[in-house]
Order: structure tokens, then C-alpha cells, then sequence
């Protein structure tokens, strides 16, 4: 990010951590940051508040980037070409649950390991068609923000990575507010604590988890749009983000919506750290270090109860 410099690329080889290249990490590590939130607060509400282990979420938020540019491709924006598909995957998402719960969870409590069997056949689905409809090679979106970049003094800032940032935060504050402040949202929190009241309150515990599962699929539409717009993408892309999401959301504590953004953040940012430190090849780690360390010390998380 200094002037010259490629961008985002500018933790190349391993260097001493002086007080400069530290702020230039820990702003790009906050950018950073705010994207994996975003990329995460499906998985939050899927896995957290459902206890549907959705391990095709990654999956699924790759194939949304696939359907980003394919209406980008068509001159629609990468951000509205996220927003228009969210209403198509959210029946998906629901389709989705109906078959999860009459084929398994409704069936008894080994629901959980064959659950999991399951969405790993998703997310295999997914990838192969992927691959046959579009092949292995890499693909991109063209914007007016995609290519450029704001400067502030001698830092340089990819501008979509402002622009992630700035939807990422708008989707976690609708959708905290929403879980909070509304009759649905509030039985969404609520059905995986204690479904008999839920049921007292005039609720049915299925609808709600299947409509909680339609909005976590819509939400990761939405992610799979900044996915693209940070980077480019390919078929097996699912693979790098499965443990960084489900690092996220189990050191924000399952469930925590608001918790999701701090340990975003922390991923970011200790990310930033570590690749200015040691280089690219060690970035990867960071995910599934924290992921361990967080469920041998402090197994419901930093947010969670």
C-alpha cells in the first residue's frame, strides 16, 4: 500500500515490524477484517443459531460469485448483481433445509454426521458444476472501484476493499437489527434454545429454521458478489474459506452476530501480521491456529454464553 507498490500485494518477504508497515498492516488487516465477517455471518446463522452443520457454505458463496459475473458480464453492477440474487437463493437456501429435514434431521440424533456427509456432497456438487459449466480458469469482474484505489498520504488503499468493507458493515447492521427487533428474527434466535416455548409463542421451530436457512443462503449471495469484487475466483476457491469462516464464527461464539465482526477483525488483522512477517504461505495458518487455540480455551468463544 505504499505509493508504487502493487496492491494488495505488498507483504511479499519476511521484514522487521517497525511501527509504519505495523499501521499499514492493521489497516489492512481491519479491511480485511470486515470482509471475512461478511463471507461469515451466514455460516453464524446456518451453523450458530440453527445447528445445521452447513459446511457447503463456502461452497454456495462461491457459486453467488459465479452468478455475480455472470450478470456483470451483462453490464449490471457487481454489488446489484449480489443484491438481484439474493431473493433466487434465498428459496434456494429454503429448498435446501426442507430436504436437510425431512431426509435427516427429522429422522433422529445422528442427524450431525450425516449431516455433514451431506453438505460435503453439496458443496462436491457445486464445485463439479462449476467446473463444467465454466471450466478451471480464473474469473473477474470489471467496476469503476474494482481497479483502483484512494491514497492517504503515502498509504495507497485498493479502493473494493473500501467498498467490501462498507457492505459488509451495512449487512451485519440489517441483519443484527432484524434478529433483534423483529417477531421472526427473535424466533430465529430462540429455536435452537428452546423450541417447545418457541412452539408456545404460536411459532413452528421448521418454518423458522427454514426461513433462517433461506436468509443465511441469500446473505452468502451477497458475499460471493464481494468475493469476486476482492479477487478473482475459481471453482475450488471454497477450499481456502471453509476454515477461515468457520474460524470466525466459532471464536465469535455460535450465534453471536455482533461477535462476528470483532472476530473478523481479529482474523484480519492477525492475517495482515503474520503475512508482512513471514510471507503468503503462512497466512493460511492463522485460521485454523486461532480456530484450536479458541476451542481449547474457551470453547463457546469470545462472544458466546
Amino acid at each position: 500500500m505504499r505509493r508504487g507498490d502493487p496492491a494488495p500485494h505488498f507483504f511479499g518477504e519476511p521484514m522487521f515490524l517497525s511501527l509504519e508497515l505495523l499501521y499499514e498492516a492493521v489497516i489492512f488487516g481491519i479491511l480485511l477484517g470486515c470482509f471475512y465477517a461478511a463471507v461469515s455471518i451466514g455460516l453464524s446463522v446456518a451453523f450458530g443459531l440453527l445447528d445445521v452443520p452447513h459446511v457447503a457454505h463456502p461452497a454456495v458463496m462461491v457459486f453467488g460469485a459465479y452468478c455475480t459475473w455472470q450478470l456483470s458480464s451483462l453490464g449490471m453492477d457487481p454489488i446489484l448483481a449480489g443484491l438481484a440474487l439474493m431473493p433466487p437463493f434465498f428459496l434456494l437456501g429454503m429448498a435446501l433445509y426442507r430436504f436437510y429435514y425431512e431426509a435427516f434431521e427429522r429422522r433422529g440424533s445422528d442427524a450431525g454426521v450425516r449431516g455433514i456427509a451431506f453438505f460435503f456432497g453439496v458443496a462436491l456438487i457445486i464445485e463439479v458444476g462449476l467446473v463444467l459449466l465454466f471450466g478451471v480458469d480464473q474469473r473477474t469482474v470489471e467496476a469503476s472501484y474494482v481497479g483502483s484505489s484512494v491514497s492517504f498520504g503515502e498509504m495507497r488503499i485498493p479502493q473494493r476493499f473500501l467498498v467490501a468493507c462498507g457492505v459488509a458493515l451495512v449487512l451485519m447492521a440489517t441483519l443484527t437489527l432484524y434478529l433483534s427487533k423483529t417477531f421472526t428474527g427473535r424466533a430465529i434466535k430462540a429455536v435452537a434454545q428452546d423450541e417447545p416455548a418457541l412452539r408456545l409463542m404460536g411459532a413452528d421451530p421448521v418454518r423458522i429454521k427454514q426461513w433462517a436457512f433461506g436468509i443465511a443462503t441469500a446473505v452468502a449471495a451477497l458475499a460471493g458478489a464481494l468475493l469476486i469484487i476482492i479477487g478473482p475466483v475459481e471453482p475450488t476457491l471454497d477450499r481456502v474459506y471453509i476454515g477461515r469462516t468457520f474460524s470466525v464464527v466459532v471464536l465469535a461464539g455460535l450465534g453471536s452476530m455482533t461477535g462476528t465482526i470483532a472476530a473478523g477483525l481479529i482474523l484480519g488483522i492477525s492475517e495482515s501480521i503474520v503475512l508482512m512477517l513471514f510471507g503468503a504461505s503462512w497466512a493460511p495458518a492463522v485460521s485454523f491456529g486461532l480456530l484450536l487455540l479458541v476451542l481449547g480455551v474457551r470453547p463457546q468463544g469470545l462472544f458466546g454464553r
